[in-house]
């Protein structure tokens, strides 16, 4: 036993065995149990901590205008985000191109890699433009780059190069290009 201390004070007898049972004396013993307390106290750790500030300033953004043939929708301005989650080292993330096709837009944007290590911290890169298009055209989004580990975002399909989009956007126009 590692939590006790056991002494025998008193030596003990088995009981005979005979057609008559004469009663035994059982040994005695002196039990000191650990003294056990559960306590709090503080120490200094280091513990991951990521703060997110949004700050209002003035940024040049891309604007395009978009006009379908043959349709008769107005225009809408929409703002056109792309975001990626980082650990590790810092990434650059821009919107590069876009493209048109039938009722869709394709949004080709690049994820690189920087040099700043993270450490520990979590971060969010984005990128955006504004285009004033009909509402209904579908948005779909290609990032060039390695998708980043725990990535967030499911919404985004990352590809290694633009040639893998190809025949894609054979019959697509590019509207955008950075």
């Amino acid at each position: 036993m590692f939590s006790c201390n056991v002494e025998q004070e008193q030596s003990g007898e088995m009981p005979e065995v005979d057609v008559d049972v004469t009663e035994g004396e059982a040994p005695e013993y002196d039990v000191n149990w650990a003294d056990v307390q559960v306590n709090t106290k503080t120490k200094t750790v280091k513990v991951p901590k990521v703060i997110v500030t949004m700050e209002e300033k003035e940024v040049e953004v891309p604007s395009i205008n978009v006009s379908m043939p043959n349709s008769d929708e107005e225009n809408e301005l929409r703002t056109i985000r792309v975001e990626a989650e980082i650990s590790g080292t810092m990434h650059d993330l821009e919107i590069q191109k876009v493209y048109a096709v039938n009722n869709k837009l394709i949004i080709i944007s690049e994820l690189e890699e920087e040099s700043q290590n993270l450490g520990e911290e979590r971060v969010r890169v984005s990128d955006q433009i504004e285009i004033n298009a009909p509402a209904d055209l579908a948005v779909r989004h290609y990032i060039i780059g390695e998708r980043p580990e725990g990535s967030f975002n499911e919404n985004y399909n990352y590809i290694t190069s633009e040639n893998e989009l190809q025949s894609y956007l054979a019959d697509s126009k590019l509207i955008y290009e950075d």
